[in-house]
């Protein structure tokens, strides 16, 4: 169990991820000026944090904001390693409830939509706003919903959603416009690229959930995936922030249950378990249209996984890193 039964809006879980990154929250719009963000005011309220838009960002804010989007629960940091020849820096993640932290919070699994035709303003929301407001079935599986009085949604997106989708967003929230904070991350910005990187984790638990272990089963974890540079494309951007993952990404869960059933897992969780693997995303993106729900969804996970079990301490491996493809999307000089 996640939380308590939420049964009415008295009941409070006993993590509270919007309490949680309140003060974080506070601190970026404080500091904004410093981590080179935007800050401003919709007509109707709502507190606009531009990451990359008009604003430069920076890998900082990007590191900040992950963590505010993994629900306060989760830990990053910017470190030097020697895993690849060409890509020093790593993005390192990790959360000691990494269901809630990940999946309850950081997963990019609201819907977004407003008007049609050129008009049409669409993207998907993460954050800890998701466990107010949203309808995915996901949180009934948690069995956790928050409440509170003020919320941050995080949106990877290049311009500044309509005034009147964001006043949809903060009733569906059961807040006031004036108590949302919407975070704005295009993903061809230094910030956008972070937050994204940022999720090596989150696609490995969302792999978990696909698979169909049980979620109660995760008691620990941690990731990292190299820090990918940025592209004026945003094409090319969103395929190299994938391609840190599914081709440099690695995690280590710690889970509950049986030798087999965590030899099981680890077997099932790398990205070249995937029949799209062994290209560049924007390669498959293209290739499909760039309809994501045409890309298998197998596809989205870390490269190399550790899966062990606490009961028996034994440790499961699978998968591998893939510098020459990491290159290959990263655009290194031959």
């Amino acid at each position: 169990m996640i939380g308590k039964t939420t049964a009415t809006r008295k009941d409070k879980p006993a993590v509270s991820i919007n309490a949680m990154t309140a003060p974080l929250v506070k601190s970026l719009v404080k500091n904004a000026g410093a981590l080179g963000l935007g800050v401003s005011k919709l007509k109707n309220g709502v507190t606009v944090i531009d990451a990359g838009i008009e604003a430069p960002g920076g890998l900082e804010a990007g590191r900040l904001i992950t963590e505010i989007c993994m629900g306060g629960l989760g830990h990053v940091n910017i470190r030097s390693a020697k895993v690849f020849a060409r890509w020093s820096w790593h993005l390192d993640v990790w959360s000691s409830s990494p269901v809630l932290a990940c999946l309850g919070s950081q997963y990019a699994g609201w819907n977004l939509s407003h008007g049609s035709g050129k008009e049409a303003f669409g993207a998907l929301g993460s954050g800890p706003a998701r466990s107010l407001g949203s309808k995915e079935r996901l949180f009934h599986e948690l069995n956790y919903r928050d409440h509170a009085a003020q919320t941050t949604m995080i949106i990877e997106v290049d311009k500044i959603p309509p005034v009147e989708l964001t006043r949809k967003i903060a009733d569906m929230c059961g807040v006031r416009p004036g108590a949302l904070t919407l975070v704005l991350t295009p993903t061809n910005s230094l910030a956008g690229g972070i937050q994204v990187v940022g999720r090596v984790l989150e696609v490995a638990l969302h792999k978990v959930h696909t698979v169909g272990f049980p979620l109660a089963d995760i008691a620990d974890g941690v990731a990292s995936a190299p820090i990918c540079p940025p592209a004026q494309d945003p094409m090319v951007a969103m395929g190299r922030t994938n391609d840190a993952v599914i081709f440099g990404g690695h995690a280590h869960l710690y889970v509950r249950g049986t030798d087999a059933d965590a030899q099981a897992l680890a077997q099932k969780l790398p990205s070249n378990s995937s029949r799209d693997f062994g290209r560049p995303f924007a390669e498959v993106f293209k290739e499909v249209n760039y309809d994501f729900y045409k890309v298998d969804p197998m596809l989205f996970s870390p490269a190399r996984v550790a899966v062990t079990a606490l009961k028996s301490g034994r440790t499961f491996h699978a998968g591998r890193l893939h510098e020459e493809l990491l290159d290959r999307s990263f655009g290194a000089e031959k």
